[in-house]
């Protein structure tokens, strides 16, 4: 046994995430067995001190059960009624489940607005950590009813990895219908093999990632991605298949289940780790060789006369992409200036700030204390 799988046995606090193809029955409603199943094993957790996150899909599913309708529509605000609808099922059954083992639940439902804006992102760290303290298990989902974008780009592999940053967890546990990552899809493959360790930021297993499910989102790429951001806060991750007898129980004893994906050393600190997820960035800037140089190599932050173009709208304090002469990222932060004043000041010296607005607040237009490299 690894040494990374035998650590598994002391931790204290995972976010476990289960998927659609588990926890509904092809699309048609919830499967209530399955669930207590978990529950049960959850409430044993519970019981040995381990705080537990549960990131939970079937929201959809469930409301197009509930609405009689057969298949998954393409139009946004129907899509939005239906998970709606199929919140109030998905709660009520995890409710029902906890309830006979004496566990009080809360349901918590976030957008990447919350994870983007800085004060949102700290008010629901703050909610989640007081939730655990209280012996509480936080039911989280994503806020389709509201959230356009989620419902058309977004995924809970990924939802689960930000709330395992969210939380300081130190396990991500993603159960799905598979037992793990393979070489190959083993539905197709019968010479598929399970990749029982990898890295979490191996870019390389990528290219064994397959489709996602006609009910979910998600996808082997998706809990890759997941598993990368988790391991920005030293969180590993294990995929696997929440079919099997007591896996949450044997992932606890450190037994060889699933795919383990391990972290690196380097943790980032919390303000750079909130950085370094964002999915959706307010715009970017195109700066020069030299700007390049100073980030990268010297840890400089960027200064206004680095900067070549400007594209997109962006207020003080929202978070902007530096992208190089190539059109690759390279680094992104928090902006002093908004879109209109850095277009004024771009490729100006820090002595022609204050001549060109009519105040000047800061020297650098991201200073390095509020960048990440990328």
């Amino acid at each position: 046994m690894s040494k990374e799988r035998e650590t598994i046995k002391s931790t204290k606090r995972w976010v476990i995430k289960i998927g659609s193809a588990l926890i509904t029955d092809n699309g048609c409603g919830l499967k209530h067995d399955n669930l207590d199943n978990w529950v049960n094993q959850i409430s044993t957790l519970r019981e040995r001190g381990i705080d537990i996150v549960i990131v939970s899909s079937g929201a959809v599913a469930e409301g197009l059960t509930r609405l009689n309708w057969k298949n998954r529509p393409n139009i946004i605000h129907k899509l939005q009624a239906a998970a709606a609808v199929g919140q109030m099922g998905l709660i009520q059954a995890y409710e029902t489940c906890f309830q006979k083992y004496n566990k009080q639940t809360a349901q918590v439902l976030l957008t990447h607005d919350d994870i983007s804006n800085r004060t949102r992102y700290l008010n629901a760290r703050t909610s989640l950590n007081t939730l655990l303290q209280l012996g509480v298990v936080p039911i989280v989902n994503e806020n389709d009813t509201v959230a356009t974008d989620e419902i058309r780009f977004g995924d809970n592999d990924t939802l689960a990895g930000l709330v395992a940053n969210l939380i300081d967890a130190e396990l991500l546990v993603l159960l799905t219908d598979q037992n793990g990552l393979y070489t190959s899809d083993p539905r197709k493959d019968s010479s598929a093999e399970l990749i029982e360790q990898a890295k979490a930021d191996d870019e390389s297993l990528e290219k064994y990632a397959g489709d996602s499910s006609n009910y979910g989102r998600g996808g082997m790429l998706t809990k890759l991605k997941a598993a990368s951001i988790a391991s920005k806060s030293n969180t590993q991750t294990i995929i696997a298949s929440g079919n099997e007898s007591s896996i949450l129980l044997k992932i606890a004893n450190s037994e060889k289940v699933g795919t383990l994906l391990t972290t690196s050393e380097d943790t980032l600190q919390a303000k750079k780790q909130w950085l370094a997820n964002q999915a959706y960035l307010k715009g970017s800037v195109t700066i020069d060789s030299g700007a390049v140089t100073a980030i990268i190599k010297s840890g400089k932050s960027l200064l206004p006369i680095g900067v070549k173009s400007i594209t997109g709208e962006f207020k003080r304090g929202e978070i902007i992409s530096c992208i190089d002469l190539d059109g690759k990222e390279i680094a992104r932060g928090l902006s002093n200036y908004d879109s209109i004043q850095a277009t004024s000041i771009m490729g100006k010296s820090s002595e022609e700030i204050g001549e060109l607005l009519d105040c000047k607040d800061e020297d650098e237009l991201i200073h390095r204390d509020n960048m990440i490299l990328i």
